[in-house]
């Protein structure tokens, strides 16, 4: 073990064809050093709403109404305080959390890690392959057999982003979640929730404990709320930042990126308990307690709310989301591929071999078992990501609470009893999430 903590030193920067190509440094007042860093926190929240949790909080909103509502702020504390260990880790180390399990462990171990989190990268992407497929089979009419075919197609629109700067690709998926906010707007404005109930609903309530079917969706919820990969993804995309080396402006850089990734994911619990809460006041409300499927959501819609345009709305704002995911994706499987392994592809190769692997099984699901097997996939996934989660989890929670390897950026005392607290709970969950599946 070296003097700095690690066994091995570091390799190439992270995401080196845009590392530090952002400028921080120099933007003259202190407010446009923080919207300097404007962008990252908006990427990881994507991975917060793809279609898996549509699947869940679905679930959730039809079968319970609002009390599930408290464990989607629950999952979104949990994320908040992970995703700022992740920017402690890239700014304190100069290291992706990749890079940093590679120069911690032995080699057995850390290969066996990038497996792992290659397995999330592929649930993840089964889940955007079916997802944007129902999407376009909802607003276009397009067989689900094609339309997971179609997906492939996605490499171009990452080549043509990469191409134009890290900050277009930002840019674009900032849009998109403002579509996706849009017509979750309309759709909530259509319903009418009682704002009273939905307000109650954020405070937990000890029957999400007692009565084992709204545990296990709780758990559900939990599960696909959390992700492996953008774990990994944040602790890469923030390094595109040149924040300076000095001590003062890494402390800055830390402050800047946890409050970017902090109002992020504010954004995407809204956007995930309104998922929940359309599904609460047009289905619980009229009786429909058993929608978790995404087809039956969108074609329940219009004759619940009275709208023609309601399904159309929800098939947009899904059709957004999987094209959002697979930005990130990508960017995830670079930072995991390069990270542990050294390996630097061209990223339409690693888009291509990615993806090719999860329209495999997706096609598959979709030609022999239809709408309903599609369903039960996009669940599987979901119980995949929640697996390997804590493999993420721990390494993370590990590092930077380790003073020889963060110096003085360790996190303080109050942060990593709450980031342990949160570790613990995500393995135990993820273990009664297992034994359930299982049972």
């Amino acid at each position: 073990m070296n003097s700095s903590g690690w066994l091995k030193s570091g390799g190439d920067a992270s995401l080196m064809d845009v590392h530090r190509s952002i400028p921080v440094r120099g933007q003259g007042s202190k407010l446009r050093r923080a919207f300097a860093f404007f962008g990252p926190g908006y990427l990881v929240a994507v991975g917060y709403m793809d279609p898996g949790n549509w699947a869940t909080s679905l679930a959730g909103g039809s079968q319970f109404g609002y009390l599930l509502l408290s464990v989607a702020l629950l999952s979104n504390i949990m994320a908040i305080v992970l995703q700022s260990l992740c920017a402690r880790l890239a700014v304190a180390s100069g290291r992706d959390l990749a890079q940093a399990c590679r120069d911690a462990f032995p080699r057995p171990v850390a290969y066996m890690l990038w497996l792992f989190a290659e397995i999330a990268i592929i649930a993840t992407d089964i889940a955007e392959v079916i997802g944007t497929a129902i999407g376009l089979n909802l607003i276009f009419g397009i067989p689900l057999e094609i339309g997971v075919l179609i997906t492939a197609l996605d490499v171009f629109l990452i080549l043509y982003l990469q191409k134009l700067g890290f900050r277009f690709l930002e840019a674009f998926v900032i849009g998109l979640l403002g579509v996706i906010t849009a017509c979750f707007a309309i759709q909530i404005a259509m319903a009418d929730p009682n704002w009273g109930e939905v307000i109650r609903g954020f405070a937990p309530t000890t029957e999400i404990v007692t009565n084992p079917n709204m545990l296990y969706l709780a758990l559900g919820i939990l599960g696909a709320t959390v992700m492996p990969h953008n774990l990994y993804l944040h602790s890469g995309i923030v390094q595109t930042r040149n924040y300076g080396d000095s001590v003062e402006e890494k402390r800055e850089a830390i402050k800047f990126a946890t409050i970017d990734s902090t109002v992020a994911l504010m954004f995407a619990l809204l956007i995930n308990a309104s998922i929940l809460i359309l599904a609460a006041a047009a289905f619980h409300a009229n009786g429909h307690t058993a929608v978790a499927e995404l087809g039956d959501a969108h074609n329940l819609l219009s004759p619940v709310l009275g709208y023609a345009i309601a399904p159309t709305l929800f098939g947009i704002a899904l059709l957004c989301c999987g094209l959002n995911s697979t930005v990130t994706a990508t960017l995830a499987g670079q930072i995991v591929m390069e990270g542990f392994l050294h390996i630097r592809l061209a990223a339409w190769v690693r888009r291509l071999i990615t993806r090719g692997i999860a329209i495999i099984p997706a096609a598959a699901v979709t030609i022999f078992y239809g709408d309903g097997g599609t369903a039960e996939l996009l669940i599987l996934t979901q119980v995949v990501l929640s697996l390997q989660l804590s493999f993420a989890v721990f390494p993370l929670v590990m590092f930077t609470s380790d003073k020889r390897k963060m110096g003085v950026f360790v996190a303080p005392l109050w942060l990593r009893a709450f980031a342990w607290l949160i570790a613990i709970v995500i393995g135990a969950l993820n273990i009664k999430l297992l034994v359930d599946f299982v049972l």
